[in-house]
């Protein structure tokens, strides 16, 4: 496999690491690419501000999702002692991939002065050296100078690109605009997300009184990438039931937003919660783990986000539906099934329905549903079944 290396601080890591990245992957024809905050880098203090290793981790973890499954964060310098030098780095990367092909990424600076690292010659036994450049001031000509030193001095292995998006903002100026409250085009949604949630950088909000745009940041920053496509529409379609069926706009938008916000987590993860919020579920709902991220979810967006007590229930319920729904919960149910990404079967007359006549949308939903699941053999809740009777007691 050809395995690429990404080191720095990533303090933050920003939208010019990541066309990096991508370009590498891309052009190298990378299987994986490593990205790998430093612990304590060799050549620099960590800045005053710096947040924790762990959420430095994170910010890239998230990057590295938005780039694709190629990309991988790597915390073995955030984990290992000392200096975070690149031959140590190296010597376990290739130890864990002994008959991979290693390429070691690199800024312009770096590579310039790489001749002046921390045991260069050992270095390029190791992997292949590889150089962008990160402003247009960058030249071939001044590549080509060095790649021919390192290759006499040293028997360097390298290979130089420039890339074809330039995104020219260091993390040093980005940490400055951050504290005066701009900079958030330069990053992921999901990093700038993350920021805003953990108070990073001087980005201080109180996340109980967040604008509708600064919510969506925040969910995002709680979504694998994969699945931010998903919330969004259903975000664009709670808002055009809403507008339909005479319901505030807004609040149909912050429930969908927030709905699948703790979809990620595993099974012990939605149990801390649910100790955390003193959350009660009856035997049924413990024994249905698929449907924890709907009972967290709300409790999060409650006691995290501060929403109102009719969007906690419209999340509560958005997965199983309840008799007697109210028309959010019932929007967001729907808006959550039929959103434009969703494939999995024909939704044509579901899609026409639910803006025509919201009960009968709802109970073909549900029908829908559990069909679904009695012809996969798997167990019906008992709350879309109540679901279903009620509506049908309704219908004329």
């Amino acid at each position: 496999m050809k395995i690429g290396v990404y080191g720095g601080t990533f303090n933050p890591i920003h939208l010019g690491h990541l066309e990096a990245a991508r370009f590498a992957i891309e052009y190298l024809h990378l299987d994986r690419l490593y990205l790998i905050p430093a612990g304590i880098p060799p050549h620099k203090q960590l800045a005053g501000d710096t947040p924790a290793p762990e959420q430095r981790l994170e910010m890239v973890r998230l990057a590295s999702d938005a780039i694709g499954p190629a990309a991988q964060a790597d915390d073995l310098e955030l984990r290992r002692e000392g200096r975070s030098y690149t031959l140590d780095t190296l010597r376990l990367l290739k130890n864990r991939h002994p008959k991979d092909r290693l390429y070691l990424l690199m800024g312009t600076d770096m590579f310039l002065t790489f001749h002046l690292w921390r045991d260069p010659q050992e270095i390029v036994k190791l992997c292949t050296l590889c150089a962008f450049g990160r402003s247009e001031k960058d030249s071939e000509e001044l590549f080509s100078v060095q790649r021919a030193y390192l290759a006499e001095t040293l028997g360097a292995d390298v290979v130089t690109l420039s890339l074809p998006h330039i995104v020219d903002i260091s993390s040093t100026q980005l940490r400055g605009m951050l504290a005066e409250g701009q900079g958030r085009e330069y990053l992921e949604p999901a990093v700038y997300g993350y920021i805003l949630r953990e108070g990073l950088y001087g980005v201080t909000r109180d996340l109980k009184d967040l604008s509708l745009e600064e919510l969506r940041f925040a969910s995002i920053s709680m979504l694998r990438h994969k699945r931010v496509p998903h919330v969004l529409g259903t975000e664009e379609t709670a808002a055009r039931l809403a507008l339909r069926w005479g319901e505030d706009e807004e609040t149909a938008r912050r429930a969908a937003l927030l709905h699948d916000c703790t979809k990620k987590l595993d099974g012990e993860q939605h149990r801390e919660i649910f100790r955390q919020y003193n959350v009660s579920l009856d035997p049924e709902e413990w024994r249905e783990e698929k449907l924890y991220h709907a009972i967290s979810g709300a409790a999060v967006a409650k006691h995290v986000f501060g929403v109102s007590p009719e969007i906690e229930r419209a999340i509560r319920w958005h997965t199983t539906g309840k008799a007697d729904m109210t028309t959010l919960e019932k929007i967001l149910y729907l808006a959550d099934y039929i959103e434009p990404t969703r494939d999995f079967c024909d939704l044509t007359e579901l899609r026409d329905l639910a803006f025509r006549d919201l009960d009968a949308a709802m109970l073909l939903g549900l029908e829908m549903s559990i069909q679904s699941l009695e012809k996969r053999g798997v167990a019906v809740n008992s709350f879309s079944v109540r679901a279903r009777e009620y509506l049908k007691g309704k219908q004329p």
